[in-house]
Order: C-alpha cells, then structure tokens, then sequence
C-alpha cells in the first residue's frame, strides 16, 4: 500500500531524501554503543538462575526505534510530498471523422490476414490513436445501415464500438453504400466543424439498399462532407477454384473514385494490410485539425500527516522515557 502511494507521489525537495542513508548510520552506532555499555559479569553462584524477563527488558529498544521512525518521517515530510495532477487544455477546433465499415459476409476473406474486417478493425484503431481533439463516429452497413458510436471525443467508446464491429453484425446480405453514406451523413450535417470527412471501406458493389450512392453523395455535397473511399482485397482463385470476381467478392472502383471526386476526397485501393495502414496515415496527413493542447501539473501538498506522525511517535517515545523507561541515578 505505502508502495503503491509512493508511485503516484512527487516530492519538491527530493534531495532532502538522501538524508534517510543517515539512518541506519545512526542505529549502527547506538547498537555499537549499547554493547560497550551493557557488558555482563557472570556470577558463578548465580548464572543458572533465569534472566527475570519485564516489559522494560522485553522492549528495551522501543524508544529508539520509535526515534527513528520519528526521524523518518520528518525527513519525508521535509522533503514535502505533494500529489501530482495533470490538467490539459484544448483549444481550437478538431475535424469531426465518421468510419463508414462495409461489414458484409465478404469481408471474412481471408486474402488480408487474419481477414479482411480484422485486418480494418486493427488499423482504424491504430488510426484513432494516433487523432488529438477530433470526434470520431463509427457506422457499420451491409444491406442496411447502423451506428456503432455517435461522433464523439470519447476515444474509448469509439476504440470499443471497433472491437464491436464484425462480419454479419447486421445479419442482412447486400452491400449498401449509398445507406452506409447517408447514414454517416446524418451523423455530421449537425456538425459545426471546420472541416467533416466519411472514410468509407467496402469491399462490395453496391447492392440493395434504399438510398442510391448518388443521393447519398448528394446529401455530403450539401453539407460539405469529404469523402474517402477505400476498395479492400484483391482478386485471386478460391476453394472453389473461382476468382473472386467470379464469386462476387469485386468492388467497383469507378464508383468509388466518383464518390471521393464528388466530394473533394480521394479514393484508395487497398491489396494488403501494409497499403490500408499507408492510406490511414495518408488521410491522417491530409486532415490535420489546428489542435493545440495545453498540460499544467497542479499539486496536493502531501507533507502533513507525515509531520503529525513524527510529532506523535517522539511524544510517545518522551512519554515511555520518563516513565516506564525512565533512568535512576
């Protein structure tokens, strides 16, 4: 416990610490004393008889000892513990991000290790990380759409909605990209930012849904929402013996640069896992937010209860002198 509060102390004087080597110094020679002073004359008539054993012989040494923890005590409290607390301030105005995640049955391929929503999930969370004062949303789409976080600068709300998101969450088939849009949309029109981006990742063409891309493009243009669009996998033979195209697992790259064109964002392709955390850092660089943070260390004076020990353990220890320790001429 007293370990464990050290950890969380600062001292104001932490030189004033390296008086405490003194100590055992100090109980070095009182003992070295005590033993030159206490020396035995064995009686022969007598020596089988037992040493009478009373409190004053049991604790002979408790007055010194309790001296030096009264010593300890002073020399922590001089050295002035305080408890230290780190207030920051944030001024200027951060960009608010929407993660738009396509979390249809094909993102389980396992052309990106581990799979393809794993290997998302791992680099949008780095991509949270490494974000100072902007709010971040997460909203989740396969045939029909949802939101995981709100946008939010709760890190931790939103780093958990990630861990949350995963391949048939939404239990429909499909791909809507104009619904998975829209809905990101309605999460940023309110927003009075200086800057509101959409980072779309699918993997799908665009199937189903009751919302076109075009509306949906429509409404971020409204609105001045950037897109960035990110086409995830590559194109490579199944079990089946059928490329991915032929299985459907295609995305349509024309659509996607449409929409990143429309809306003054960009569109990325993303073959491996090194690419997406290249296009992270990319759109990181390309939506800096003027963000500037502030830290002041404010204190809580921690030396007082250390000084009432000390006082408290050297009035006992003068009390226990006078009286049952007390010396006779």
């Amino acid at each position: 416990m007293l370990i464990d509060w050290f950890k969380n102390i600062d001292f104001a004087y932490p030189w004033v610490l390296s008086l405490l080597i003194l100590l055992p110094l100090i109980a070095m020679e009182y003992f070295r004393r005590q033993k030159k002073v206490r020396s035995n004359i064995i009686v022969t008539t007598t020596h089988f008889i037992a040493t009478a054993k009373t409190f004053r012989t049991t604790f002979f040494f408790l007055p010194f000892i309790l001296r030096m923890l009264a010593l300890f005590c002073l020399i922590i409290a001089l050295a002035r513990p305080r408890m230290q607390f780190t207030e920051t301030e944030t001024t200027g105005k951060g960009i608010d991000i929407v993660l738009c995640f396509d979390v249809s049955g094909s993102m389980t391929t396992r052309d990106i290790p581990p799979t393809r929503i794993d290997a998302a999930k791992e680099v949008a969370t780095e991509f949270v990380h490494a974000r100072v004062g902007d709010r971040i949303g997460i909203v989740i789409f396969s045939n029909i759409s949802f939101t995981l976080s709100p946008v939010t600068t709760d890190y931790n709300m939103v780093l958990n909605a990630i861990q949350n998101i995963r391949s048939g969450y939404l239990e429909e088939s499909g791909t809507a990209i104009g619904s998975g849009l829209a809905t990101s949309v309605d999460r940023l029109h309110q927003s009075q930012a200086k800057s509101k981006i959409i980072i779309l990742l699918t993997d799908g063409v665009d199937f189903g849904g009751k919302i076109s891309p075009d509306i949906a493009i429509s409404m971020a243009k409204t609105y001045g929402i950037k897109i960035y669009t990110i086409g995830i996998g590559t194109t490579h033979v199944n079990d089946n013996g059928q490329s991915d195209a032929q299985a459907g697992l295609e995305y349509n790259p024309d659509l996607l640069k449409n929409i990143a064109k429309q809306t003054g964002g960009q569109f990325f392709q993303a073959k491996d896992k090194d690419a997406l955390e290249n296009i992270y850092a990319n759109i990181n660089q390309l939506e800096k937010s003027d963000i500037k943070i502030t830290s002041y260390n404010r204190y809580e004076e921690k030396f007082l209860p250390w000084l009432l020990i000390a006082l408290i353990l050297v009035f006992v220890e003068e009390i226990l002198r006078l009286t049952v320790f007390r010396r006779f001429p």
